[in-house]
């Protein structure tokens, strides 16, 4: 048993930790502190080196962006698709606006060029000339031409000269005649290193640490360590690097000038993957793990005092609600589903428990309503069977009824055929539990058009209902009952023109559905009744046997909505009676929060 218990594994564990030699254990923080001092560094920088990346790839993609713009111009690449054609004195201005939008839209750019790709011509700006439609232009990008032709994004970004010292690099796009990939022209803008200096100087300490940027290809573009650029030998961690098939990392280095940890982390490939990398020492990762060590031996000592102690506490606390929870979950597994026990407290365990009720709860509640459903589903699908003599009989029949209607001049009754097979055929469709409002809405109408016909000027109907409630689900045939009630019980054609009015909104989170008709209403004493058969099942003396279909409605909404639905029944103070239904959006729930009366 002492094995086994975690109480006693844990006083145990606690216990050994404690009286450990200190001695070792000033050698254990030592080195335990400066792993980890070295880890926040490397962690710190990695997350530096991260936002560098983000603000670098930010820049080129605004680069990038700038060659793209071209796109949105139309008369421009119109003008790339026929230069000889377009050249007019409004086409020129408007080439010559667009390349000088270019071209200060950066403060970096120095050069904007267009060469075409069929011609010997192109359209060059700079900040230090005007616009200048040449004739022939030089092939000298020739090469990084087609580089951004080869690109998966049309796209190359020329490190040439800034490897050979010059601050400048040149972005280059192969403009193409879309949809198709025949290349028009290409874009180059000349653009100066300046922002990219500036943002790798916020990446490291010039004093103990080294930033580097290479190429997608592995050259190096830029060295803090002019020492590493100059001298072949002291590059030969890159193709380390470069054998990563992560696009970052961390790297540990023990040869030549360096000793240390490089972290690196590479740019989208869609802005030229470029691989910025940091460098570190190893005496910069460990100057504070030492003076660190120090401060946490003298609170060792003083917590070494306290540990046992509070070994024993510990131990205790966590392990008594486990205790707990563990006795009522053997409960569980002998059948018992309805758990209870105080609650555990306010931690992760004491959270645990108040979890572990709640999902018991909602499994009882889930069993209960899942089987409800199933009833109920059965019972309703063998009804229905019952009553499918032949249904693919009848609508032929109905259709062929129809047919004779038509072909005898008599539309009328072809419409209310129509109507008929609506109505069969929404009542027989058992595929179907929930409908959206509009299905259910569609049934009435064709419904009450029947009843239109039978009693002529006796009766008329109105229907206004939110559109954007027409798509919420509702449970099917759930409206029906109780227009058929109102026939039933009443509709007198004596008394006058029968209605029934019909609305449908959303108010906060339900669905409020409302039926009012201006019939006879219903006496106080058989109201009570139907209450009576709604809350308990029990039917009083005076409530007729119809009125099973309201009770069919009220539980269907308890099984459907958790208890969540509201069903009122009520007479209106102008006469007639009126139903509405209350209806969560949402279907489910876990609260209950019903209320069926008025």
């Amino acid at each position: 048993m002492f094995k086994k218990s975690i109480r006693n594994k844990l006083i145990a564990l606690l216990l050994i930790i404690t009286i450990l030699p200190f001695g070792t254990s000033i050698i254990i923080t030592y080195y335990q502190t400066k792993e980890a001092f070295k880890d926040l560094v490397v962690q710190e920088n990695s997350n530096l080196l991260y936002q560098g990346k983000i603000n670098l790839e930010s820049y080129l993609e605004e680069l990038n962006n700038l060659t793209l713009s071209l796109y949105n111009n139309p008369d421009f690449i119109n003008y790339m698709r026929a230069p000889d054609k377009e050249d007019n004195y409004l086409t020129i201005g408007i080439v010559r606006n667009v390349l000088q939008t270019i071209l200060y839209a950066e403060e970096n750019i120095t050069r904007v060029q267009i060469s075409f790709a069929e011609e010997n011509r192109g359209i060059t700006a700079s900040k230090r000339s005007t616009v200048v439609f040449s004739n022939r232009i030089s092939n000298a990008y020739e090469d990084a031409y087609k580089r951004a032709q080869l690109s998966p994004y049309n796209y190359n970004i020329d490190t040439t000269q800034l490897q050979e010292g010059r601050n400048v690099l040149y972005v280059h796009r192969a403009l193409t005649n879309v949809p198709s990939d025949n290349v028009l022209a290409f874009i180059t803008l000349e653009v100066g290193t300046e922002k990219i200096l500036e943002l790798s100087e916020n990446l490291y300490n010039k004093e103990n640490e080294e930033f580097f940027i290479l190429s997608a290809t592995g050259e190096l573009i830029y060295s803090s360590n002019p020492l590493v650029a100059s001298k072949k030998e002291e590059q030969q961690w890159i193709p380390e690097i470069m054998k990563s098939e992560a696009t970052q990392g961390t790297m540990e280095w023990d040869n030549g000038q360096f000793q240390g940890v490089m972290m690196y982390d590479q740019t989208e490939l869609a802005v030229g993957g470029w691989i910025l990398v940091k460098r570190v020492p190893y005496t910069t990762l460990y100057d504070n793990a030492f003076v660190v060590t120090k401060i946490n031996i003298f609170f060792g000592v003083i917590g070494l005092c306290l540990v046992i102690l509070a070994s024993l506490i510990v131990s205790f606390k966590i392990t008594s609600p486990i205790r707990v929870l563990l006795q009522n979950i053997q409960q569980v597994k002998e059948g018992n589903m309805n758990v209870q026990f105080p609650s555990l407290g306010n931690d992760e365990i004491g959270i645990l428990g108040y979890r572990f009720k709640q999902m018991m709860e909602r499994i009882n509640l889930l069993i209960n309503r899942e089987y409800k459903l199933e009833i109920e589903n059965k019972t309703n699908q063998l009804k229905v069977l019952q009553s499918q003599l032949n249904p693919h009989f009848l609508y032929n029949a109905l259709q062929s009824i129809g047919t004779l209607a038509l072909k005898n001049n008599v539309p009328q009754i072809y419409t209310l055929l129509t109507h008929l097979s609506k109505i069969m055929r929404y009542g027989m469709n058992m595929e179907e539990d929930m409908v959206p409002l509009k299905k259910e809405i569609n049934y009435l109408k064709a419904f009450l058009l029947l009843q239109k016909e039978r009693f002529g000027e006796s009766f008329e109907y109105d229907m206004e209902i939110e559109e954007k409630a027409m798509d919420i689900e509702i449970p099917k045939m759930i409206l029906q009952p109780i227009i058929e009630n109102y026939f039933k019980h009443g509709f007198d054609i004596r008394e006058g023109v029968g209605k029934i009015e019909i609305n449908g909104k959303i108010v906060d989170e339900y669905l409020l559905l409302t039926l009012r008709d201006n019939g006879v209403g219903v006496s106080e004493s058989r109201l009570t009744g139907i209450y009576r058969l709604l809350s308990e099942g029990k039917p009083a003396s005076d409530v007729e046997e119809t009125n099973i279909g309201l009770k069919n409605i009220y539980t269907r909404l308890q099984l459907y909505y958790n208890n969540l639905a509201a069903f009122h029944l009520d007479n209106h103070n102008d006469g007639g009676f009126m139903v509405t239904l209350k209806l969560p959006l949402e279907v489910g729930g876990e609260k209950d929060e019903s209320n069926h009366r008025g």
